[in-house]
């Protein structure tokens, strides 16, 4: 089996349908999204159809709480509260009902998937540490668990032989034949925030036990004119060129 992952999409049409190119010429079997399909960008329903219409599994972010009034925005920066407002305003009935009907978490047949966190996903944590991650392996069924949420990659691992220590890589070439856990954050696909602009996505082998975090260049000034044109900070746009 061979899963595409998404990371935190967040409204940016260009890199998704980018993306999506990448991963159909790979040939996976299933889609996943780890959430925050909206916010920030300026195309949040065309987003949530082009998921929509590839049966992707898909967990609730944040973002996607906030605009549909199910988080509390006073924590969000104002340019994210700017986002969160003018992305409800623009929201279909139907839309909204699809995001609020989103899971905190996933269980599938290979991996698991949560936003920010596996252990109490709910609240949106970061994993920034393995501290923060250990929480979450504690709480893992499936040999690997795919998150987002700080749009950075990072990869925490607990191996066979020595299943009680956690260590962790930035490698983008991940081998988990000889381990037991493995969380995976696979960055994101609309906003990089690791100086990176390059849209980020990952595929899971689990045949090989093998994951890959993969980057693959857009459009960024498409939606740099399309979130201008919407009314939407400027700031929104230009992170992207730099990838914070």
């Amino acid at each position: 089996m061979r899963y595409g992952i998404l990371g935190d999409i967040h409204g940016n049409l260009s890199a998704l349908e980018r993306v999506l190119e990448c991963l159909e010429d790979e040939g996976i079997d299933a889609l996943i999204s780890v959430g925050d399909v909206v916010g920030y960008g300026a195309a949040p329903g065309e987003c949530i159809a082009l998921l929509q219409d590839r049966k992707a599994f898909v967990v609730k972010g944040n973002h996607d709480a906030a605009c549909i009034g199910e988080l509390d925005v006073r924590c969000f920066n104002p340019y994210a509260r700017a986002a969160v407002e003018w992305t409800e305003s623009m929201l279909s009935m139907e839309e909204k009902r699809w995001l609020s009907a989103l899971p905190f978490a996933l269980t599938l047949d290979h991996c698991q998937v949560a936003h920010g966190t596996l252990h109490k996903p709910e609240l949106f944590d970061y994993i920034l540490s393995i501290s923060d991650a250990n929480p979450s392996l504690d709480e893992m069924t499936q040999p690997a668990c795919f998150v987002g949420h700080s749009h950075i990659p990072l990869t925490v691992l607990r191996f066979e032989d020595e299943p009680k220590r956690t260590a962790y890589t930035f490698d983008t070439e991940i081998d988990l034949s000889e381990t037991v856990q493995a969380l995976i954050n696979v960055g994101s696909v609309g906003q990089p925030r690791d100086e990176n602009p390059l849209a980020a996505y990952a595929i899971y082998d689990t045949i090989r036990r093998h994951a890959s975090i993969l980057r693959t260049d857009y459009d960024i000034e498409v939606e740099v004119k399309r979130i201008h044109q919407a009314g939407l900070p400027d700031v929104l746009g230009e992170r992207l060129r730099i990838g914070v």
